[in-house]
C-alpha cells in the first residue's frame, strides 16, 4: 500500500464518509505542496510550515472541509488562504471551477507552480485580501477557508449564491470549531462542527493582528 493509500485509509478511520473526497485525497500529489525538506512526510497526517507563517493544512481538516462542502462536481468553489495551493488541488477534484486567493504574494508564487506542476492549470489564483473575496467571479455555490475568523467574514457570506455553503474555522487563539454557513434565500442559518486550530484569518474582514495566533492547523 502507497502512503497515499495509507493516508486515505487513516481518514476513513477517522470518521471522512464521502467517497469523492477520500477519492481527491488519494489522487492528488500532496509532496509537490511541500518544501523539498520535508517531502518525506509529505502523507502524515500534520500540518507542515511551508513558511511566512503558514503551514499546508493537516490532510484529515481539508477532507473535514471538503466533505461539509458537499461538493457534487458542477460548483464554483472559492478558496481562502491558498497558502501551498494543495486545498485548492483538492477541491479542482471535487468541483467544476476552483478561485483561489492568497494575500502574501511570495505563497501565491508557490502555490502557482505546485498547481502547475500538479496539473491544476485550470485554478484561477489570485493575490489579495481574502477575507473580501474575489467579487468578479462571485457568486459562489461554496466557499472554503483555510484560516480562523471570530466569525464569518460578511464580505465572503455575501458571495455565496442561493443555497450556497461556506465553511470557516471560527473561534479564537484558544479554541475554534469548523463553522458551516448555509444561505437559504435572504437568511443564513449556520453548524458548528470539528474542533480545529488554524493560523488566523489576516485582513479587513478578519483578523487584524495575528499575535497570539496558532501557528498550525
Amino acid at each position: 500500500m502507497t502512503s497515499r493509500s495509507k493516508l486515505v485509509e487513516s481518514l476513513r478511520r477517522r470518521g471522512i464518509r464521502d467517497e469523492r473526497v477520500l477519492g481527491a485525497i488519494g489522487r492528488v500529489p500532496r509532496e509537490l505542496f511541500v518544501p523539498g525538506r520535508l517531502r518525506g512526510r509529505a502523507y502524515d497526517d500534520g500540518a507542515l510550515p511551508i513558511g511566512h507563517g503558514a503551514t499546508i493544512s493537516q490532510p484529515f481538516m481539508v477532507a473535514a472541509i471538503c466533505e461539509l462542502l458537499q461538493l457534487v462536481g458542477s460548483e464554483r468553489v472559492l478558496d481562502v488562504g491558498t497558502g501551498s495551493g494543495y486545498q485548492a488541488a483538492v477541491l479542482a477534484e471535487l468541483a467544476g471551477e476552483v478561485v483561489t486567493i492568497e494575500r502574501v504574494p511570495e505563497l501565491a508564487e508557490g502555490a502557482r507552480a505546485a498547481l502547475a506542476a500538479a496539473r491544476y492549470d485550470d485554478v484561477d489564483l489570485r493575490v489579495g485580501d481574502g477575507t473580501l473575496g474575489v467579487a468578479d467571479r462571485s457568486p459562489y455555490d461554496a466557499i472554503a477557508v483555510a484560516a480562523a475568523a471570530p466569525t464569518p467574514p460578511q464580505a465572503l457570506v455575501g458571495q455565496l449564491a442561493p443555497e450556497g455553503r461556506l465553511v470557516i474555522p471560527t473561534g479564537g487563539p484558544r479554541g475554534q470549531r469548523l463553522e458551516l454557513v448555509r444561505r437559504a434565500g435572504g437568511s443564513q442559518s449556520s453548524v458548528r462542527s470539528v474542533a480545529c486550530r488554524f493560523v488566523p484569518l489576516v485582513g479587513s474582514g478578519g483578523v487584524g493582528d495575528a499575535t497570539g495566533w496558532p501557528r498550525n492547523s
